[in-house]
């Protein structure tokens, strides 16, 4: 029996990883895209080479891993480095979260992808959940999470689609 297949998203600092935990204290089969994506982006990894096929050798760290918070940066200056970006690492994650979910046995299986539209991943899923809360707390956990001043938190916030267009493309808010 396949399990029900459920995806998780929302904008910044929404409560996502709480979510996730809360599902996996239910029983659920958990993944989070974000560590999928950190795992396949450590030095020789298949996303640290479409990243640097892609954005150049600027694209990786002194170790061979991805350098991310340069190709991030990158990212907010440059959409078009952005959509390269994403064009190339997202279909090596996606497929290593199929692998995975594939290979779950318990009956619900939950993944917190925050770009789950973006990506085109929707039709994978039997349901999609959107975690939801208030600009000013959003913001205020992200920068306090990352230690970030809140002016960066607020950029990156910009630079993904508005939370009310995810609310509006998900089954359950």
């Amino acid at each position: 029996m396949r399990a029900l297949r459920v995806g998780l998203t929302g904008s910044i600092g929404a409560g996502k990883s709480e979510a996730l935990r809360a599902f996996a204290a239910a029983g659920a089969e958990t993944l989070s895209a974000d560590a999928v994506a950190h795992e396949l982006s450590r030095r020789g990894g298949p996303v640290a080479k479409a990243a640097a096929r892609a954005l150049g050798p600027r694209a990786l760290a002194e170790d061979g891993s991805l350098d991310r918070p340069g190709v991030a940066a990158a990212g907010f200056r440059d959409p078009a480095a952005r959509r390269r970006h994403e064009d190339a690492t997202h279909p090596l994650i996606s497929k290593e979260l199929e692998r995975r979910l594939a290979r779950s046995r318990r009956p619900v299986a939950v993944v917190d992808a925050p770009l789950l539209f973006v990506a085109g991943l929707r039709d994978r899923f039997d349901l999609t959940v959107c975690v939801s809360a208030p600009a000013a707390v959003r913001l205020a956990r992200a920068a306090r999470r990352d230690r970030a001043a809140r002016a960066d938190v607020a950029r990156r916030d910009r630079a993904q689609w508005p939370q009310a267009r995810k609310q509006s493309l998900s089954d359950v808010v």
